[in-house]
């Protein structure tokens, strides 16, 4: 497989069909899901070539009544990884606040 044909194939898969899912409704409220794409290829001087992409969910448009709303979705990773790293920060400028001090003295 020749470069161009391979980074054509990686820029395909990165479209608007990708980022936005199939709309799905049920009980007169319309569903459309929606995702945050990256993706970059790149190929080497021996005809090696390659390419990744990666999606996660960011929320969903909800229609209903006439009306468009927008759920953004809840990432627990994230939000559990936030909650483990602030206290390890803090912890860490208290150590050196501590150190610092005793330093002077």
């Amino acid at each position: 497989m020749k470069i161009h044909e391979t980074l054509a194939q990686a820029q395909d898969a990165m479209t608007a069909k990708r980022v936005y899912g199939e709309p799905f409704e049920k009980d007169g409220v319309t569903v459309i899901p929606a995702a945050a794409i990256r993706g970059g290829g790149g190929g080497g001087e021996g005809g090696g070539v390659g390419y990744g992409i990666v999606a996660r969910p960011v929320g969903a448009f909800i229609i209903k009544d006439g009306e468009v709303s927008w759920k953004p979705a809840v990432d627990a990773t994230r939000v559990a990884l936030r909650g483990l790293l602030i206290p390890i920060i803090g912890l860490l400028v208290f150590r050196s606040v501590v150190l610092a001090i005793a330093r002077r003295r």
